[in-house]
């Protein structure tokens, strides 16, 4: 992209913090895509105003991660939970091509195909989901870093996270191990997920806490983006294994 065409598109881009922005009277939207803080109460705080500011038939889609849809189209009305729907993009956004459209029990078959369209409109894969914890990618994905870090636990692999991320580069052709990607997307984000479906889901053997997640959380090292996690970061540039 040249300097002139980031220029042309922030350009189309307004900035506001003012909700009668949303208002029919200023124009109106046709989606709010919402990517606050991953915080129940805050979303549903933040849906109650909207709900309020928006015209009827605006559809709200949220780009939670691990939090309940459901849940949040709870803080608004009856009609406008038929118009509420997931639509979780995956970093980095401008480069990977999924993303997740997650309907409840209420929401209207017209509004989810409307965003069905807006994805293809903008060039990406929809994958229609039930709301269900993590939906498809992060049910199978955390589960499976979850592993690896009770793996490092347990001491079942001798050469630690360089092999266990080997192995699954060499072995299974995943471009990136998953200590190297929990480093990438911060550990912190990690356990707060964990943290949310274990409180929800106790009796689910799936979702478990590795010793080894909680530790480094409580150290600070957070990963790529604090420079430690478990490989030292220079920039995006990984280094070797803290050990």
């Amino acid at each position: 992209m040249t300097p002139e065409d980031a220029e042309a598109m922030l350009g189309k881009i307004i900035f506001t913090k003012d909700m009668d922005a949303f208002s029919p009277s200023a124009g109106g939207t046709d989606i709010v895509i919402e990517a606050i803080i991953e915080d129940l109460d805050i979303k549903k705080n933040f849906y109650r105003d909207l709900d309020s500011q928006c015209h009827s038939q605006t559809i709200f889609a949220s780009n939670t991660s691990s939090l309940s849809v459901g849940d949040m189209a709870a803080a608004v009305s009856s009609e406008r939970r038929q118009r509420f729907v997931g639509i979780h993009f995956f970093n980095p956004v401008q480069m990977m091509k999924l993303v997740e459209i997650v309907r409840t029990s209420d929401v209207d078959i017209e509004a989810v195909n409307a965003v069905m369209q807006f994805c293809e409109n903008i060039d990406r894969k929809a994958v229609l989901c039930a709301d269900t914890p993590g939906f498809v990618v992060n049910r199978l994905l955390v589960p499976f870093l979850v592993q690896a870090m009770e793996m490092l636990d347990r001491g079942d692999v001798a050469g630690g996270p360089r092999d266990i991320d080997a192995c699954m580069k060499l072995g299974a052709g995943h471009p990136m191990g998953p200590l190297h990607l929990a480093d990438y997307i911060g550990l912190d984000t990690l356990k707060f997920i964990l943290d949310g479906w274990i409180a929800r889901y106790p009796d689910n053997s799936n979702f478990s806490m590795p010793d080894c997640l909680v530790e480094k959380v409580k150290s600070g090292h957070l990963g790529r983006k604090v420079g430690k996690g478990f490989y030292y970061w220079n920039g995006g540039k990984r280094g070797d294994p803290v050990v």
